[in-house]
């Protein structure tokens, strides 16, 4: 059944996509976001400027539609911005949420992470049955924040009587990423800005395959449930090999120990952020890639019809993108 939804952080890497995606599919879509997007005027999305975090604008955003698509956030690893992302992916979600119950719209489809559960420190591939990744994340607050909003989201729509259904994309890459909030590290790579291999692994999807099966997630998604969409599970080495080929750009080959990793990244970090400048590499950027983010999206499969394409045209795509719309040279 078409229907008229609402799409938040409409302008975002993921928001676009399933904007395209829902407007294929016959759906009215009305996007909240602070900017325009050329890409949503094209396609007949009806812009409503403003954020989440303003119930004025929530008001005339949710106004007339049936379902949310809840996907205004922000992806930041510097811990500066930890309080503004929990204000943002936990108060944001509540106000959205509070509004839809005022309007009586019983639908949210809320795009999270795979982070929340599907990282370890041992090579294991982690399915939706895995708790909350509560003591590794809890010195990245990206992920963090979302684990608190993904529980704020549950728990609200059992008290609310909203249907709240979670997909838990892993690392989004392809094209579109105008504003590299997923495809920096690949951005660094072509620049030959990672020195080292990680001891980690690493997955990823492709972001339209992501949006199309956000969007299944409205009429086939059970309420209560999330669904890992993930691709392929790589080591850290391997994911490097295979983007050198495709980029044409020598890989890393120098693995020093993790802890003189860290150390190393965090005097540069400082040394950057000192001088006023964006630092190369992070501390918790190596941190983060001598873990396992690998993940099983069999649920997502059979429920939701997910398909993730051949991974090797996801790195073509995102090199080629990356090559025309950013100086990446």
């Amino acid at each position: 059944m078409k229907t008229s939804v609402l799409v938040t952080g409409a302008t975002g890497f993921l928001g676009e996509h399933l904007c395209r995606v829902l407007v294929e599919e016959g759906h009215i879509v009305r996007g909240l976001a602070r900017s325009r997007s050329a890409v949503l005027e094209d396609l007949g999305v009806e812009h409503v400027r403003g954020d989440v975090l303003s119930n004025d604008d929530l008001q005339r955003a949710l106004d007339g539609v049936s379902a949310v698509f809840h996907l205004a956030g922000a992806v930041s690893r510097d811990p500066q911005d930890a309080q503004r992302m929990m204000r943002l992916h936990v108060d944001g979600t509540r106000k959205v949420m509070e509004q839809m119950a005022a309007f009586g719209i019983r639908r949210m489809i809320l795009a999270s992470t795979s982070g929340t559960i599907g990282v370890s420190k041992e090579e294991a591939i982690i399915d939706e049955t895995a708790p909350y990744a509560e003591e590794i994340v809890a010195g990245w607050p990206y992920y963090a924040s979302k684990i608190y909003q993904e529980r704020l989201a549950f728990e609200h729509g059992e008290r609310l009587g909203i249907e709240v259904v979670a997909v838990n994309p892993s690392l989004l890459l392809g094209p579109g990423d105008r504003r590299l909030s997923s495809t920096g590290d690949v951005r660094k790579f072509l620049k030959r800005q990672i020195p080292t291999v990680p001891d980690g692994g690493m997955n990823f999807v492709d972001a339209r395959d992501a949006a199309r099966a956000t969007a299944a997630a409205l009429s086939k998604g059970r309420a209560g449930e999330r669904y890992l969409l993930g691709g392929p599970n790589w080591t850290m080495k391997e994911f490097f090999d295979r983007l050198g080929r495709v980029a044409n750009v020598s890989p890393p080959r120098l693995k020093v120990p993790p802890k003189f990793a860290k150390w190393s990244a965090g005097i540069v970090e400082e040394l950057y952020r000192w001088r006023g400048k964006e630092p190369p590499l992070e501390r918790i950027s190596v941190e983060m890639a001598e873990h396992y983010w690998w993940i099983d999206s069999s649920k997502a499969q059979a429920e939701l019809g997910f398909e993730s394409r051949d991974p090797q045209l996801t790195l073509v795509d995102t090199v080629d993108y990356l090559r025309r719309g950013v100086d990446a040279d």
